[in-house]
């Protein structure tokens, strides 16, 4: 019996997509190429791992037992390749996840800080929601994370980057009618349009707006801060914009006008994640540099000028 963690590795990804296609697509190779490789797995192992049903696949028994394995596995693999990358600093492979909200303003200057300090690092980036990045560094696929604090998942190690305050978005005419002093609390009148749910940024806007999902003046289902900027610059609602993505965002809308809060300004804490190891952590702490130094000089530009 011959089992490659190729092939764990694609029957990992085809239990969490539930497609072929989708998992293909993941793992960066053609669906006949994963499904030859699923096939020979169920050889070595003489039974079926998945029941192909016309809309879905479901995990036969032996088949949740061997996901179960193979999560185990990749993640033990992970943290091999770690140990290896922790004794030669950031050199080799850096395995990245970032939130939607902090990917495009942030990554562009980080990166070539990350690349002007080590030229031979490849960075690969994966952007996703909060649950999903989190998930895929507990199962080993990724070495660390960018995103908002805390996280409220036991085993991770995380390192404070930068506060990002929030903004108030919206047309000269919303943010006029408003008035002057605006507080968090004096919104409870006002359409407030948010991302959909999943977003983290979505449940920290309802903690300072102190508001729940069912307020008949909250809206959420813009999938992106470009959509809501788009959205709110015609006049449709006011969003809280962090104050990371203001430059970046009214650069694309002219229209988009933007206020500061009363003090104390409410903000959101910017982190990097990793899984908690007992391995030396030298690497980790370097990158936290890097990016520390990089957001708040971002944080600098963008109370300059707003």
């Amino acid at each position: 019996m011959t089992i490659t963690l190729k092939q764990l590795s694609y029957f990992k990804a085809l239990a969490e997509q539930g497609n072929f296609r989708r998992a293909a697509d993941q793992c960066f190779v053609s669906q006949p190429a994963l499904s030859v490789q699923i096939q020979e797995l169920e050889r070595s192992l003489g039974a079926p791992l998945v029941e192909r049903q016309s809309r879905r696949l479901l995990l036969t028994p032996l088949g949740r037992e061997v996901l179960a394995t193979a999560q185990r596995v990749l993640a033990e693999i992970a943290d091999l390749e770690q140990a290896a990358q922790n004794r030669l600093g950031l050199g080799g492979v850096l395995r990245l996840g970032v939130i939607p909200t902090i990917a495009p303003y942030l990554l562009p200057e980080a990166l070539a800080a990350l690349r002007a300090s080590d030229i031979s690092l490849d960075v690969q980036i994966t952007e996703g929601k909060t649950d999903r990045v989190l998930d895929h560094l507990a199962e080993g696929a990724l070495d660390a994370c960018i995103l908002a604090l805390p996280t409220e998942r036991a085993g991770l190690e995380e390192r404070l980057l930068f506060e990002d305050r929030f903004l108030l978005a919206g047309s000269a005419a919303r943010l006029a009618a408003l008035g002057e002093g605006i507080s968090p609390e004096g919104l409870s009148e006002s359409q407030i349009l948010l991302l959909e749910d999943g977003h983290c940024l979505t449940d920290q806007a309802l903690a300072v707006c102190g508001r729940g999902r069912g307020h008949q003046r909250i809206h959420m289902g813009a999938s992106s801060l470009p959509t809501l900027t788009r959205l709110v610059e015609a006049g449709f609602g006011l969003t809280l914009m962090p104050e990371l993505a203001a430059s970046a965002e009214r650069a694309l809308a002219p229209g988009l006008c933007l206020r500061r809060f009363a003090a104390p300004e409410p903000s959101r804490a910017i982190g990097l994640v990793r899984r908690a190891t007992r391995q030396p952590a030298g690497w980790f702490t370097e990158l936290a540099q890097t990016l520390e130094h990089v957001g708040q000089g971002l944080m600098a530009q963008a109370h300059r000028a707003v």
